[in-house]
């Protein structure tokens, strides 16, 4: 069994990352029942005997004593960190696992990145390394920041390359939220441009949320329950964006709702690592066959079902139903229509009592409505895991390598060309020690390059269906 280290940066990232391990503890209490310390608790979790302080071998398989979330929880400003360790969640870390300042980054990329990045560096890493040492097989970081403020897109970012120094050979997941185009902060063009070079040259897949489409989907489903169009079929409470039945909170924060989908998508991509399955899929098998080309590693993720069905027994229509929601553009967690863009791979994480069977004919069925690059006609990667989420009977987490995450990108392009053709704010990040104005340069030719990358393979689509040539061979 393998484990994955959580590395949550900046304000959006512990909030969000809060939520996960909330809804994982949720998760694992409903399949574990007589509280036994099992493989799948210990891929994102350590068992800590608080006698000794250790969690040595002889606590494996034995009864949980005190569970700690693998986890580095940093921010420049103290506030979440602090109402998460005042919160119910407060014994799953501990001080080690913690690094705060109080003056925040300002919503400045260069302050995160240059300024606080050097200044802790010496004890990320430290933290890092401890993290590490815990695990028996790391196989995957997975770093949850925003791309919009200054702390989640500097520091990181920042964080990301130290990964890729310090850890070469561990896979770096990155779950980044790109703020809308009506976002409140006036830099956050530069701070995501800035940090989209980064995610290109150092992350090995990054699956991109934007608020826009967890706000849309949010708004989506309380419609969906006050209207009564589904009847007595949907729960008042979704478990996909409401926390309820988790560890009472006072109330739910505006964004508890939007964070709670981002964690759905984190325990669907992971339940295959945590749970038995008919068809298990390992996260460095979605590397391997998501990403043909290192730079094209963006992943549009869907999930359904989005609301919590009351009844149980689930019948093949409405089953065949979940396969087709998740290529609609209403189940995107961009603002993306797959649909009509090209595909360079798909992967379909299935959980719950669903059969290869099922999977196999709703790709048969969907497959001639979707557009796949020629070389990669046969690009589905599938896998099946037994254990559904709490409140669910199934459901799907598809992955798409598709170039409808260009017009995100051209779009965050645009805006950082307003700003940046009038030099606006330039000074607040030059000011900055290391920081050059060729940074500025670099980053938006970087994003450039990327999409142009996607304009290439969008003008293949529906060209002729060539067979690759193949190697004759003189007999």
């Amino acid at each position: 069994m393998t484990q994955s280290v959580v590395v949550q940066v900046g304000q959006c990232g512990n909030q969000v990352g809060c939520r996960f391990w909330d809804l994982a503890l949720r998760e694992h209490a409903a399949v574990n029942k007589k509280g036994i310390y099992d493989e799948a608790l210990s891929s994102f979790f350590r068992n800590v005997d608080i006698r000794s302080g250790g969690d040595g071998p002889g606590i494996y398989k034995g009864k949980i004593c005190s569970l700690k979330a693998r986890a580095l929880l940093i921010d420049m400003e103290e506030g979440v960190v602090n109402e998460i360790l005042q919160g119910p969640l407060r014994d799953v870390f501990d001080s080690k696992q913690l690094i705060t300042d109080v003056s925040g980054s300002g919503n400045n990329w260069a302050v995160g990145h240059k300024l606080y990045g050097c200044q802790y560096r010496e004890n990320i890493v430290e933290k890092l390394r401890k993290t590490a040492e815990h695990c028996d097989c790391l196989q995957c970081f997975f770093i949850i920041h925003s791309m919009g403020g200054g702390t989640g897109s500097g520091l990181g970012t920042f964080v990301l390359n130290l990964l890729e120094d310090e850890f070469p050979e561990v896979y770096r997941f990155v779950t980044s939220v790109y703020p809308s185009g009506e976002d409140d902060v006036i830099t956050s063009p530069y701070n995501s441009v800035l940090a989209m070079k980064e995610l290109n040259e150092h992350a090995d897949c990054v699956l991109p949320v934007e608020n826009e489409s967890l706000f849309d989907i949010v708004n989506k489903i309380n419609q969906m329950i006050n209207s009564g169009k589904l009847g007595s079929t949907v729960k008042q409470n979704s478990l996909v964006t409401s926390s309820a039945g988790s560890v009472k909170t006072l109330q739910e924060k505006p964004f508890d709702a939007m964070n709670n989908i981002v964690a759905n998508l984190l325990l669907n991509l992971t339940s295959s690592a945590r749970f038995e399955g008919s068809l298990n899929m390992d996260l460095n098998e979605i590397s391997m066959n998501l990403v043909p080309f290192p730079r094209l590693h963006y992943l549009v993720s869907s999930l359904t079902p989005l609301y919590t069905l009351a009844d149980v027994n689930v019948p093949s229509r409405r089953l065949d139903q979940m396969f087709s929601d998740a290529f609609s553009r209403d189940h995107q967690l961009i603002q993306a229509d797959p649909k009509h863009s090209l595909y360079l791979a798909c992967a379909l994480l299935v959980r719950g009592n669903v059969q290869v069977s099922d999977l196999r004919r709703n790709i048969e069925r969907l497959k001639p409505s979707l557009h796949f690059v020629s070389w990669n006609q046969e690009g589905w990667k599938t896998g099946l895991c037994s254990v559904p989420p709490v409140g669910h009977s199934h459901s799907l987490l598809a992955l798409a390598n598709n170039t409808c995450v260009k017009p995100t990108f051209t779009e965050l392009k645009e805006r950082f060309m307003k700003l940046y053709k009038k030099k606006a704010h330039l000074h607040h990040y030059l000011q900055i020690d290391g920081m050059e104005p060729s940074c500025f340069s670099e980053a938006v030719s970087s994003l450039s390059d990327l999409i142009e990358e996607y304009n290439e393979l969008d003008a293949t689509k529906g060209g002729p269906r060539t067979d690759p040539s193949r190697l004759k061979i003189a007999v």
